[in-house]
């Protein structure tokens, strides 16, 4: 067995966008579908939808067999208990993860050792599903440079901090997460206001010029394409939750009268 080379982290360092969808849903079977639509990359989302190891596990193995690169969200990286999930979710495979509420520097440090084997970190060490059950002996000393950290940023403290985030050795993107730094600007639940997006514009450039790629999600395809213009590189154009609520409410509208609009539903 060989440690599988990341392909995910290979294009964001060579500046190649990759285009992404959320799954939300928390389904193998779903997850396969979206597998086979010809995306980039897919996140398998542990802070705001129904996962746990097992279900990610399933996620996984559904989606391996195709080219999208599977990549996961915990739901918490700081303190013990986001180590322990960081550990946990690498043995299962995972190769990329994106953690959430990324503010400090030295959280983004933390999550760096977090990933990595000693002596350059403090992952422990096990036989787990990553490297074949110990079938793969070279493992331990390959997959830190396999790994790939994506920190968000999402409020005000973390832009106020962003060019250390950014500029910190082994993170390898950051994502700006536009729903809860809307909220942290004191605009909840309206991303799309003109001073969250100016500072999303402005965090895009500064990812960039620290040499690090820049990330976000957003279901508008004309202001996906602008953020793509702008610089970014990994790019989720959209959610599997969403898309089902949609093309149902879509769907059932033509058949029933006085139902309520469907907003488009905001976005992480």
């Amino acid at each position: 067995m060989k440690t599988s080379i990341n392909p995910f982290k290979q294009a964001l360092a060579e500046g190649r966008p990759q285009i992404g969808l959320w799954l939300g849903l928390a389904d193998a079977y779903s997850a396969e579908i979206c597998a086979g639509a010809g995306f980039d990359w897919l996140l398998i989302d542990g802070e705001h939808s129904p996962n746990d190891l097992r279900s990610i596990l399933g996620q996984l193995q559904a989606i391996a067999p195709y080219a999208s690169h599977p990549i996961a969200r915990v739901p918490v990286g700081h303190g013990d208990v986001g180590t322990t999930l960081v550990k946990q979710y690498l043995d299962l495979g995972v190769q990329t993860l994106l953690v959430p509420m990324v503010d400090t520097p030295g959280q983004a440090a933390d999550l760096v050792r977090a990933m990595r084997y000693p002596p350059q970190g403090l992952r422990g060490m096990a036989g787990a599903r990553a490297s074949g059950w110990g079938r793969n002996p070279s493992y331990v000393h390959e997959a830190n440079g396999q790994v790939c950290l994506l920190v968000q940023a999402e409020t005000e403290q973390s832009l106020r901090h962003l060019d250390t985030i950014a500029a910190t050795d082994g993170v390898d993107g950051v994502f700006i997460g536009p729903a809860d730094l809307s909220a942290s600007m004191g605009h909840p639940g309206n991303p799309g206001h003109p001073d969250v997006q100016a500072a999303i514009e402005d965090a895009i450039a500064r990812i960039v010029k620290a040499g690090k790629a820049a990330g976000i999600l957003v279901s508008d395809e004309a202001l996906a394409r602008h953020y793509l213009a702008l610089g970014a590189t990994f790019v989720a154009v959209g959610l599997d939750t969403q898309l089902l609520v949609q093309a149902s409410s879509a769907l059932a509208a033509k058949f029933k009268t006085a139902l309520p609009t469907v907003a488009r539903g905001l976005v992480y």
